[in-house]
């Protein structure tokens, strides 16, 4: 069981000490050129979000008054009643913690603004007024507002008895919770070719609000689904959208009240459209991994230099967010590589495979090479790079007997998985041939003078490589006799935790196409295949039983009291080092905070979706002290034992965002690297038990 939220440090359960933030989109019940009712509307939201930790709360556009109020805009008492209402939020809000954004209409310097006020602990901190005015179709803003554009740099506007900032150029910063700089913009600023919120962007904010009304038409919740999710992908930002719903007038509009959270291109939480109730959605964004892609993206650096940027002014404040466990809300995988969506799924590997296939096939002609060779033991990687290999000879209209598979026994190999390489072999249709290596590594034993060729049962890692370097180096004189490339079968987190035999070993081949592959999702990818396989029931039935066999490298014999080898028992449960490898490669997180998020993960094996086609005896719990226990595993595997290893690998196909190890591409680091940064920060944050 994991353990109770009281027993982890506060530092280490705290989404704020993990550098995500709480954010909230409120969408209230509108009385239309009503401020008082609407502000009566608004407060329950507001108490809830302050109730759950968030730190921002957005509110639709012109909330205080109703969108939809055309000439009412203009009425005096309608004014004289937002100057109340803001009034009155700056009291009844005093107390409560989270930035807070709503939609005004604003006069200043004779001129009627559509407007975001963003208030904290009872005070407007600044306005942000709408640049562009939509005035087609069924929009005439341009007949009721003056554009922002209107206002000069440094402007304020007189508020609550204050003079606070006013203008387009406005980034609010949370000084206690790095990496919090919000930028606003409100409806139409989104739909022009360049938004506000790129130029906020490239000033620096990491999270962009909308206020926004936008009617309800058939089809147009897609059109802002694409454009929230492409201006938060290319922004490198959190975008939050908020949109008008039930009780705006309907004389000729109808509102679905759309909110939605993005992150860096990808949907964290949408709400209810069409609801008659007040929705609160709440989801915790992630600024540290937004400040990694942002500090990534160094297009983004060059787009902001030649964008000649005027400056933008940051409104200081400090929130006091909550210390302790407040929970995680935000879509979390256990298997960062596999998604749970089965359509997804189904797409990805797919497109995977595809990958694989046609890079393979590009290889073997670019190489004017007619024939494959590779060794088949039996397990998931080289069962997987045969498959690939036969799409390959599809594409390039060549046979399957033109792949010369071998399976090649050792000293510990296991009768089932020797059954399964013949059976797979078989049921493909391939050139297939047996070569028992265990007389070839014995005399090598004998020539180096290892105690086992003389019946010792030393089983280290001399005794273990042999065999590994005798499998590879047939397999390149094999492919030297027929004239043929050797396909490399090992994977992406073999890879990352140095689990190969260097060199002359499972290490090296003429073309790898599992290098940028994990094993959790090269275990999804055989299942894909198998499912496909309706026509070839004999490849479907062994393909399932090779996903059912123990992940192992068999080169330690078992018996005499010695249990089967398990490749996980060293290296850790690959779904957790999968975990780990994807958010250090792909993000550069801290490891307690891969902790952290691996803690929420897998704690609760009820909890949350788990990929289709997983078993239910592998649908497993891990506690905070076993994640915390294979995590040091990894970083003393990846970062100081193991590059020198990635640094000379063969040519192999990038699959995923997730990254690839190769020196030419995605990873780069010295062989002779230190821990000791990692291993600090672990204990620093979370210190290990006892």
């Amino acid at each position: 069981m994991a353990p109770h939220a009281s027993a982890v440090p506060d530092r280490f359960a705290s989404i704020y000490a993990q550098g995500l933030a709480r954010v909230a989109i409120a969408t209230h019940r509108v009385h239309p050129a009503d401020p008082a009712a609407n502000l009566d509307a608004m407060m329950p939201q507001l108490v809830a979000a302050d109730a759950a930790g968030a730190a921002v709360v957005v509110f639709p556009e012109l909330g205080l008054t109703g969108y939809a109020i055309d000439d009412l805009l203009h009425q005096q008492a309608v004014i004289d009643g937002v100057a109340a209402a803001l009034g009155a939020l700056g009291a009844r809000s005093a107390d409560l913690a989270p930035l807070i954004l709503v939609g005004a209409p604003l006069r200043w310097q004779g001129h009627l603004f559509n407007c975001a006020v963003a208030l904290h602990r009872g005070r407007v901190r600044a306005v942000v007024p709408k640049t562009y005015l939509p005035n087609y179709r069924e929009f005439y803003e341009a007949r009721h507002f003056a554009p922002g554009s209107l206002v000069p740099e440094g402007a304020t506007i007189a508020l609550a008895g204050a003079e606070v900032p006013f203008g387009t150029d406005i980034l609010l910063e949370v000084e206690d919770i790095p990496g919090l700089v919000l930028g606003v913009e409100i409806c139409e600023d989104l739909w022009v070719p360049v938004p506000p919120s790129s130029r906020a962007a490239l000033a620096g904010a990491r999270v962009i609000a909308n206020l926004s009304a936008s009617n309800a038409t058939i089809g147009k919740s897609e059109d802002r689904h694409a454009l929230c999710r492409v201006q938060s992908a290319r922004c490198a930002a959190a975008y939050l959208y908020s949109a008008a719903g039930y009780g705006e007038s309907t004389t000729d509009l109808a509102w679905d009240g759309q909110a939605m959270i993005y992150e860096a291109g990808a949907l964290l939480a949408e709400g209810a459209r069409f609801s008659t109730a007040p929705e609160l959605l709440v989801a915790d964004i992630d600024l540290e991994r937004l400040g990694a892609e942002a500090m990534r993206m160094g297009s983004l650096a060059q787009n902001r230099r030649d964008a000649a940027l005027a400056p933008f002014r940051r409104v200081s404040l400090r929130l006091d967010p909550p210390a302790g466990d407040i929970g995680l809300r935000r879509p979390l995988s256990r298997f960062p590589f596999v998604p749970d969506d089965p359509a997804r799924l189904d797409a990805l590997c797919a497109e995977a495979f595809a990958i694989q296939a046609q890079g393979l096939a590009r290889r073997l002609e670019a190489s004017r090479l007619g024939k494959v060779v590779l060794g088949v033991s039996g397990g998931l990687d080289s069962s997987h790079a045969l498959l690939v290999a036969l799409e390959a000879m599809r594409l390039l209209g060549r046979a399957p007997s033109d792949i010369l598979a071998f399976t090649l026994p050792a000293f510990a190999t296991s009768a089932q998985t020797k059954s399964s390489a013949w059976r797979l072999m078989r049921a493909t249709g391939v050139t297939a041939a047996e070569i028992d290596v265990g007389p070839a590594a014995m005399q090598m034993l004998r020539d180096i003078g290892h105690p086992a060729a003389e019946g010792a049962a030393l089983h280290d890692i001399t005794f273990e490589n042999v065999q590994a370097g005798a499998r590879t180096s047939l397999l390149f004189r094999l492919a030297n006799r027929h004239g043929a490339l050797v396909l490399g079968t090992g994977d992406l987190s073999e890879l990352a935790l140095g689990w190969c035999t260097y060199g002359v070993g499972d290490h090296m081949s003429h073309y790898n196409v599992n290098a940028s592959v994990p094993k959790t999702l090269i275990q999804h990818l055989i299942r894909w295949v198998a499912a496909r396989s309706a026509t070839a029931p004999d490849l479907a039935q062994v393909l399932r039983d090779i996903l059912a066999t123990e992940i192992s490298p068999e080169l330690v014999p078992a018996g005499d009291g010695r249990p089967v080898q398990r490749t996980e028992d060293t290296v850790g449960p690959y779904a957790l080092q999968d975990f780990t490898l994807f958010h250090t490669v792909r993000y550069g997180l801290r490891p307690s905070k891969i902790a952290f998020l691996a803690w929420h993960a897998w704690r609760d094996a009820e909890a949350g979706a788990w990929p289709p086609g997983i078993e239910a005896d592998r649908r497993v719990a891990y506690d905070l002290a076993e994640i915390r226990r294979w995590l040091v595993v990894f970083i003393r595997r990846f970062f100081e034992q193991s590059q020198f290893k990635r640094s000379a690998v063969p040519n192999g196909p990038k699959i995923s965002s997730g990254g690839s190890l190769s020196p030419r591409g995605d990873w780069r680091m010295p062989s002779d690297a230190s821990a000791a940064a990692w291993l600090a920060e672990l204990d620093a944050r979370l210190p290990p038990p006892g």
